[in-house]
């Protein structure tokens, strides 16, 4: 578990003398860091610099400076962009109503026109490495959960194979399944709840920028000049600021948070993090607006300050369920709940572990069914192996069966697996 800062200054510099693929993966890994650094930065938000790339990108959309509305988290956006309106009126959507002349478009949709022709063009420069000429995925993506990068290229691998695997999958996986889908959940409405507009997720918006930057840093990617200024301003603001939203003639603009937590993915091999604390906020703003995480998922509050059976048995989502039981522990659930013990038996694909087959009657979750403990086969960033819990048909009464069925397989066909994870 972590909390992170990302401290102010410039980013790493690329040496445009770099010759070896070692030495460019070493500087992509540092950037790749770097630009992990501003998406979980906790530090106060730069204003100057923020507005300044703020304006900047609205100058590119033909608008005129925006006045600033600061607020100290998301949570604080609904109401600021309520005082707002009319500027943050809801884009159109359809192009049968939008107006004729760009110019009179909401300078929110301006800004998300921009930015989709902007990434456009630059994976032009930064393709896919498996969308080159219709090439299938490359073998090193299929290995990269079972390679560390230094040694892909010590096997062959192309250094823009690799590159993709060590920096671009890091990135999207830590913040596109991290801190993005989190904050909005814990902390905004859902999209049809209220005039929330277009928004924009300044250090959040590190996954693509921090891409596109470090293949230019590297030598790998030539820009357009146009297209390389925009993308400064985009940078200048992840670097800067939080979440934020544009209306035509103000903008709103969030603070950073003021605790970030975090641990590595079990068995990551290329820096990916997920949120987690296991007694406190996993992410806290500093209006109190705060985000709850276990292992990555997040989780309302109760989960971690007050989880109890019933509250368990009244929870809808199946993953917040997860975690608010491994909270009080499988033991604790299972006689507390009262699952009956079907089978057990030893666990073919985890060596010294066991497989435990429940019966959960209809009055637990309104429908009768098992549920099957297991031992994880990867370690988690403790050293312990977690144990958890997979729910499979009423209809089987085998452990081995069940494990097998989770897989896709029938019992006997993974009672020979040599290793699971």
């Amino acid at each position: 578990m972590t909390a992170v800062t990302s401290a102010r200054g410039a980013s790493p510099r690329f040496d445009g003398s770099l010759s070896s693929s070692r030495e460019r993966l070493s500087l992509a890994v540092a950037l790749r860091d770097d630009w992990l650094g501003h998406a979980f930065s906790t530090l106060p938000a730069d204003r100057p610099a923020a507005e300044a790339a703020v304006t900047g990108l609205y100058g590119l959309a033909g608008a005129p400076p925006p006045r600033f509305v600061w607020i100290p988290s998301p949570a604080a956006a609904p109401p600021a962009l309520r005082d707002e309106q009319p500027a943050f009126a809801r884009p159109r959507l359809r192009a049968a109503d939008a107006p004729a002349r760009w110019a009179d478009w909401p300078v929110a949709s301006r800004l998300a026109s921009l930015l989709s022709a902007l990434r456009t063009r630059l994976d032009r420069r930064v393709p896919r490495p498996w969308s080159v000429g219709h090439r299938p995925r490359p073998a090193w993506h299929q290995v990269a959960h079972t390679m560390t990068a230094e040694d892909a290229l010590s096997d062959g691998y192309a250094l823009r194979d690799v590159l993709w695997t060590a920096v671009h999958d890091p990135l999207s996986a830590t913040l596109l399944d991290g801190p993005r889908p989190a904050i909005r959940t814990a902390l905004l409405p859902a999209a049809d709840a209220g005039p929330l507009g277009l928004t924009f997720h300044g250090q959040h918006d590190a996954h693509w920028i921090g891409h596109y930057d470090i293949h230019a840093r590297l030598g790998l990617a030539a820009y357009r000049a146009a297209d390389t200024r925009q993308l400064a301003l985009w940078a200048a603001l992840a670097r800067a600021a939080g979440w934020w939203w544009p209306g035509d003639g103000v903008c709103v603009v969030a603070e950073r948070p003021a605790e970030v937590h975090t641990e590595p993915l079990p068995g990551a091999r290329h820096g990916e993090l997920r949120l987690h604390h296991p007694g406190r906020p996993a992410v806290r703003y500093g209006d109190g607006a705060e985000v709850y995480a276990l292992h990555g998922t997040a989780v309302p509050r109760w989960v971690v300050t007050e989880p109890t059976v019933a509250r368990i048995h009244r929870e809808p989502n199946v993953e917040v369920r997860r975690c608010a039981i491994e909270r009080i522990g499988w033991d604790t659930y299972v006689d507390r709940a009262g699952l009956h013990l079907l089978a057990q038996a030893p666990d073919p694909g985890n060596p010294r572990s066991h497989l435990h087959l429940y019966h959960v009657p209809r009055r637990v979750w309104g429908t009768p069914g098992r549920v099957l403990l297991v031992v994880n086969g990867s370690v988690e960033p403790d050293g312990r192996r977690r144990r958890y819990g997979l729910s499979v048909p009423a209809g089987i009464d085998d452990p081995v069966a069940a494990a097998g069925w989770s897989y896709g397989l029938s019992g006997p066909q993974y009672a020979r697996l040599a290793r699971r994870t």
